[in-house]
């Protein structure tokens, strides 16, 4: 009868060792899955807020701080310096000064020929084109992403899309970590506490994510936002330091703060792992 029951034990050990080996593989897949779908979220947000995408038909972010001034027409410089020209008296002789004695030809404050200033002028209009030619670069230039290279309808089903997989897949890893510790209870596998720590980090983590924001309104928020709240925030932002600091918890403090608990929870199910196997001493 003895030999029997350990025999027994035997079998339900191995069993659960199995079953183990399942939702280890499972806990590992799903977890890239929702770090993959954390990330794609911070990501649209970084792009919206950084203004690479375009919404309404206008970029929101940073403008150009230097625009390119307009060029003069031809006429005006000659009709300045026609009016610029210094009239003389007609009757009255004028005697040459000081520096018309020493042989200078040019006076200080003498204005410049109009010939001149026509030549420059027409130069402006070829040097146009290329500053305007050159003005995208500039502002561009150190951008890691070009503008408007993913439109917001697109933005807007990948969001959408990204929402669903994530919750699925947040709600089947927390799932698999509580069969993963029943299956160390029952099979008295050891590792208890690293596996309660990590359903407890995984279940509090879904709970955040979920968008409470549809069902209480502003009173309770979840980590997955919508389009249309992407936008409606971004467009309420102002240079209030309260609003700026409540606007990147929202959209990027709270994404952080799911990764932390994603991570914890993943470490504390690795542990438990480890501690299974010295148990057996398999290692």
């Amino acid at each position: 009868m003895v030999e029997n029951h350990g025999g027994n034990d035997l079998l339900d050990t191995t069993d659960c060792l199995e079953a183990v080996g399942v939702f280890k593989g499972w806990k590992n897949f799903l977890f890239l899955i929702v770090l993959l779908c954390l990330l794609l979220l911070q990501a649209s947000f970084h792009l919206v807020d950084r203004g690479y995408i375009e919404i309404d038909g206008q970029f929101y972010g940073d403008e150009p701080s230097v625009e390119p001034n307009e060029p003069a027409e031809p006429n005006k410089p000659t009709e300045d310096a026609e009016s610029a020209e210094p009239t003389e008296p007609a009757n009255e002789p004028t005697e040459p000064t000081e520096p018309e004695k020493l042989g200078e030809s040019v006076e200080p404050n003498e204005p410049a020929e109009p010939n001149e200033l026509v030549k420059s002028s027409s130069v402006l209009p070829w040097i146009e084109p290329r500053i305007r030619s050159t003005a995208p670069q500039m502002q561009y230039a150190g951008q890691w992403v070009p503008k408007n290279f993913i439109t917001f309808e697109q933005l807007t089903l990948l969001i959408s899309l990204v929402n669903a997989v994530l919750i699925l897949t947040a709600t089947l890893y927390c799932l698999t970590l509580l069969f993963s510790l029943k299956v160390s209870m029952n099979g008295r596998l050891g590792g208890i506490n690293h596996i309660s720590r990590a359903f407890f980090l995984s279940l509090l983590m879904l709970v955040l994510l979920l968008p409470w924001q549809k069902m209480f309104g502003s009173v309770v928020t979840g980590v997955v936002f919508t389009p249309e709240e992407l936008v409606k925030w971004y467009s309420g932002k102002t240079d209030d330091i309260l609003d700026v600091t409540l606007y990147y918890l929202r959209f990027s403090g709270y994404g952080v703060l799911m990764l932390l608990l994603l991570i914890l929870s993943q470490l504390r199910s690795l542990r438990w792992a480890k501690a299974i196997l010295r148990r057996l001493e398999i290692i």
